[in-house]
């Protein structure tokens, strides 16, 4: 036997050894309690092999057999999946507080980044600080009707570089478009500059590094599964996402040294972006922003969770559109009566688009960004749905799972906008159907710049272009197969071909 099988092997004997005493002590403590039901989990791998490929529809059909909370044993980790609109109300809604800690993936420990980040710091003074600071500076509806000319502006941009591609005939990733708008949206937002551009190599050395960026932190560590790993991260996967992080944060700190010395040359404080407003506040109120680490991992933050979730929902849109001409031709009709075939349109008309913002809401339903919420955890046993969850318990709220429930949805694997027609379900995180963005104190921050962004990027393509699938591809050819991660991303990107009016 070689040394690697011995060590091996001996990982082996000592998780189950680890797991037989865990599994007595909790028979010692689970007198009168009643555990939500589950799988019988296997010696050491525990459930692991149940989930597949595609966690978010494996744990939707076993949530069919033991119901919509459901105990799981990943490798070491005890996980409760929460499969249904009612439980996640009761979990995000009337238990928010309980259920408000992050699970945190051993990944994002790359460069201490889940020690800064609003995303996985717990609900305590620190993410409450940031948190009002992204939702003051950032996304205030002030502040995003400051910014409508800008977004505008980079929506033509997105257009003219369709124009280009239409000119020559050739296909248009969707996908990575729609990725260097929402990323250059961000970067003039946050620096008042551009960071990518369809035409440079440099920048599209940054595009792919955020793009990278996101692909590492979404994929499966077995780390996460069997945390006496960590030391050893056999995948790699902390020290690759460590590599991107410190060439991304060192990018950004370069920005907030030239800002710094420009500051000194006016004199004074300015305020025109989010960095100025950012470095103002450590200036003025130091406890809010201690020093510009802080800065550096906000702006991490909000590269990572506002360009993969918007380009992959507008993406998928398309491609649904696509597959569907009769739809595509249906919201092309009203953009022309509302708008007008080829004419600009801007976020004020968006209210008067109801059929673009059924599309929008059947697009999040099929095909959620983030098919599971960002990982909680409870921090004491707590009663759910009548069930004992245990202290340390992950929790796995499986957006996909109830936006495909029967029950709610008739025909749920349908592409159908129509079902919103005269339904009052938002997206918002008050009505637990459709909960694409979460809900409660955890909601996504970006929600309400997401919501004026996407709906606008949509319209423009669909209202300026005509658009036919690369390769002469029929309609129900289209291939729709989606990869997990941690985005819900295709398999094989969008490419179709833009054709003036």
């Amino acid at each position: 036997m070689d040394f690697q099988s011995i060590v091996v092997a001996a990982l082996l004997a000592w998780t189950l050894v680890q797991a037989l005493c865990s599994l007595a002590k909790s028979r010692n403590k689970s007198v009168g309690k009643k555990f939500p039901p589950g799988p019988v989990p296997l010696p050491v791998i525990g459930n692991l092999h149940l989930l597949g490929g595609k966690p978010h529809k494996s744990l939707a059909r076993l949530a069919q057999k033991y119901g919509p909370v459901m105990k799981l044993k990943l490798g070491m980790k005890s996980t409760v999946v929460i499969s249904s609109s009612a439980i996640a109300k009761e979990a995000l809604q009337k238990q928010d507080l309980a259920f408000s800690t992050r699970s945190i993936p051993d990944a994002l420990r790359a460069n201490n980044h889940s020690q800064f980040s609003v995303v996985w710091l717990p609900v305590a003074s620190r993410w409450r600080a940031l948190r009002k600071i992204m939702n003051s500076n950032i996304f205030s509806g002030n502040r995003l009707e400051s910014n409508q000319q800008l977004r505008t502006k980079k929506i033509e941009e997105l257009i003219i570089y369709c124009q280009k591609s239409s000119e020559v005939g050739e296909a248009v990733d969707i996908g990575r478009a729609a990725f260097r708008t929402t990323l250059n949206l961000l970067s003039n937002t946050i620096f008042s500059k551009d960071l990518t551009h369809p035409y440079s190599d440099s920048a599209k050395e940054f595009r792919d590094l955020v793009w990278n960026m996101m692909l590492e932190a979404g994929k499966p560590n077995l780390v996460d599964y069997f945390p006496f790993l960590e030391k050893f991260d056999p995948q790699g996967i902390r020290r690759r996402l460590t590599c991107h992080f410190t060439k991304v944060l060192a990018l950004f700190q370069g920005l907030i040294d030239e800002r710094l010395e420009e500051r000194k040359v006016m004199m004074g404080n300015r305020n025109v972006d989010v960095l100025d407003s950012l470095l103002n506040i450590s200036q003025e109120t130091p406890e809010e922003i201690a020093d510009t680490t802080h800065i550096l991992h906000l702006c991490l933050d909000l590269f990572a969770a506002g360009t993969d979730t918007s380009s992959s929902t507008l993406e998928w849109a398309m491609a649904e559109l696509l597959r569907n001409p009769k739809t595509m031709d249906k919201v092309q009709a009203e953009l022309t009566d509302v708008i007008g075939r080829g004419k600009p349109i801007h976020e004020a008309h968006v209210s008067r688009l109801p059929y673009l913002q059924c599309i929008l809401k059947e697009t999040l339903r099929m095909h959620p960004p983030i098919p599971f919420l960002i990982p909680r955890k409870v921090e004491q046993d707590v009663n759910l749905g009548g069930h004992t969850i245990s202290k340390g318990s992950e929790i796995l709220v499986n957006v996909w799972a109830i936006g495909h429930d029967s029950s709610i949805w008739e025909n749920p694997l349908i592409f159908n906008p129509e079902r919103f027609w005269n339904l009052k379900i938002d997206v918002r995180g008050q009505d637990f159907e459709h909960i694409p963005f979460g809900a409660g104190r955890r909601i996504c921050p970006g929600l309400p710049m997401a919501m004026r962004m996407v709906p606008v990027m949509l319209g423009s393509l669909l209202n300026s272009f005509q658009w036919k699938l690369e390769c002469d591809i029929a309609p129900n050819d289209l291939d729709m197969e989606e990869k997990f991660g941690l985005t819900l991303a295709k398999v094989h990107p969008l490419r179709a071909i833009p054709i003036p009016f």
